[in-house]
């Protein structure tokens, strides 16, 4: 069960030491003096309360980093206005790649992490100045905070590449860009740097949501899986990639059998979960609503949701396609056929008089010059991964698994697979995964894996998981033309997302990524 809540005293005590606190009056304040603050484990866990608040930042959302990694690859699509309904120009120019620098619909993808890492510093100063803590548990805390300072430091390494690195609160020059090898090698050296300072106890209770040591070793496994895209100089990292899963896979983690059970309603009790943002239906410290955005205006009364649905982008339909539909990773992840109205029984229709079955397919009409046309309001299929729960009226109560451990399985067996190694231990660690797609099936498991196969299985176990633009990348796929939504192939400097041109006029020692 999720705590919902900290108590009036502790929360006066971040009022002194954390900006995000306000509204808090002065009788309660001089309860909790700050030279008094830290003395029990309460108060720390408290203390560092808005380090993991940053990660509610992280859910499916509509305009931030997750959405445009999603909508920039192959898993999204938003050709256009949808039978006379609202058609974001924001969403062309990602899908279609002809992002720029005053594209400023996008700015949050790189402000979010950016003002993570500005919290993280302040945080790191706060408690690494504070005299009461205990050394022992301080070592650990500041651990942390540079642990999840590094996880924002690779989704900018992975989006935007060249980034400033900035490490002390009190500095407030304007910091310059760094190379983005040099924010590589930054990564994987406060990774290595940390690893033995952080809890050790993971897939409990009281470590879930926490920069453990099970997070610190999937990080490093991202990053060298990466590093001949990240860090071309460096050469490639594939059995360093293989020996950071080892390190995960020796440790508490268990895959879930019901691979549903990592996204329910009350999903914080899976064992599968590494790293976790976490949310409360109640909305407390920030809300998840980007998972039900996509769904029909009309999709909300089939599911018993009391929230207002946007009839957002659609799944690409080739990607759905690949999809076998005897995987339950197909229906467990997609939102397809007729949509039914409880209260008669029968198949909504649209405003447009049309009956509100969601297709697979998504015919594009009226191409223009620019690539973009129409579809039907209800054509495409919608999200159904995450369990949507009766009776919302606000933040779905579902937590994000950021890293699962099925990841670090499939994320072996391609190190394994890239370094010409064991082609029977990578068929065995793919087919542990995509036997919970097809239980009952044992002739749909792979006799021999490839490196083609290890891809698709990540593009059927990770859909809407923000995973797929960097696999993309990786495998040679994400420049390419997908007609009718993107007509062309993308120029390799879209490989990087532009810096928001906002950045640059507040900050001109930051450089532009080359081509924009």
């Amino acid at each position: 069960m999720k705590i919902k809540k900290i108590s009036t005293i502790l929360s006066a005590a971040l009022l002194v030491l954390s900006s995000a606190c306000t509204n808090l009056d002065e009788k309660v304040y001089s309860e909790a003096p700050v030279d008094q603050f830290g003395l029990t484990i309460e108060e720390v866990e408290a203390l560092i309360g808005p380090l993991y608040a940053t990660l509610r930042s992280y859910q499916i959302d509509w305009d931030g980093y997750t959405g445009l990694c999603e909508i920039s690859s192959d898993v999204w699509e938003s050709p256009g206005f949808k039978g006379g309904d609202w058609g974001e120009p924001m969403f062309h120019h990602a899908m279609l790649h002809t992002l720029t620098p005053i594209n400023t619909e996008w700015n949050r993808a790189w402000e979010e992490p950016m003002g993570a890492i500005s919290q993280c510093n302040q945080l790191y100063y706060m408690v690494s100045t504070n005299e009461i803590i205990p050394e022992a548990t301080k070592s650990r805390i500041l651990a942390e905070i540079r642990g999840v300072r590094a996880f924002w430091y690779y989704w900018l390494c992975d989006m935007f590449g060249n980034v400033p690195i900035v490490t002390d609160y009190l500095d407030k020059s304007l910091p310059s860009t760094n190379s983005r090898s040099e924010v590589f090698n930054f990564i994987v050296s406060e990774l290595l740097d940390i690893v033995d300072e952080l809890r050790t106890d993971v897939a409990t209770a009281g470590s879930y949501g926490k920069f453990t040591q099970g997070v610190a070793y999937t990080l490093l496994a991202k990053m060298y899986l990466n590093a001949q895209v990240w860090n071309p100089s460096g050469g490639t990292k594939w059995q360093e990639c293989i020996e950071a899963c080892d390190k995960v896979m020796d440790m508490a983690y268990l895959l879930e059998n019901n691979w549903k059970n990592n996204f329910s309603v009350n999903n914080d009790s899976s064992k599968e979960a590494i790293f976790s943002a976490i949310y409360s239906s109640e909305g407390i410290g920030g809300r998840t609503n980007g998972i039900y955005l996509y769904l029909h205006y009309l999709t909300a009364k089939t599911f018993g949701i009391n929230v207002s649905t946007w009839n957002g982008p659609f799944a690409n339909p080739d990607y759905v396609k690949a999809f076998d539909t005897e995987d339950i990773r197909y229906e467990g992840s997609f939102l397809i056929g007729e949509q039914i109205d409880p209260e008669t029984g029968e198949v909504f229709m649209t405003q447009h008089g049309r009956p509100l079955i969601h297709t697979v397919e998504a015919e594009m009409k009226e191409i223009g010059e620019n690539g973009l046309g129409w579809v039907e309001q209800e054509e495409g299929a919608r999200i159904s991964k995450w369990e949507y729960q009766p009776g919302l009226t606000y933040s779905m109560e579902n937590d994000i698994h950021i890293f699962r451990l099925a990841d670090i399985y499939l994320m072996k067996a391609e190190a394994i697979l890239r370094s010409n190694g064991d082609v029977a231990e990578a068929t065995q660690l793919v087919n542990r995964i995509r036997q919970r797609g097809f239980p009952n099936s044992p002739e749909k498991l792979y006799d021999s894996v490839t490196l083609e196969e290890v891809y698709k299985e990540r593009r059927f176990e990770f859909a809407f998981e923000c995973m797929n633009r960097q696999d993309m990348i990786r495998f040679g796929t994400y420049l390419a033309a997908r007609p009718p939504f993107k007509p062309k192939e993308s120029d390799p400097a879209k490989l990087l997302f532009p810096i928001p041109q906002t950045v640059i006029n507040a900050n001109p020692n930051i450089k532009q990524n080359p081509g924009y």
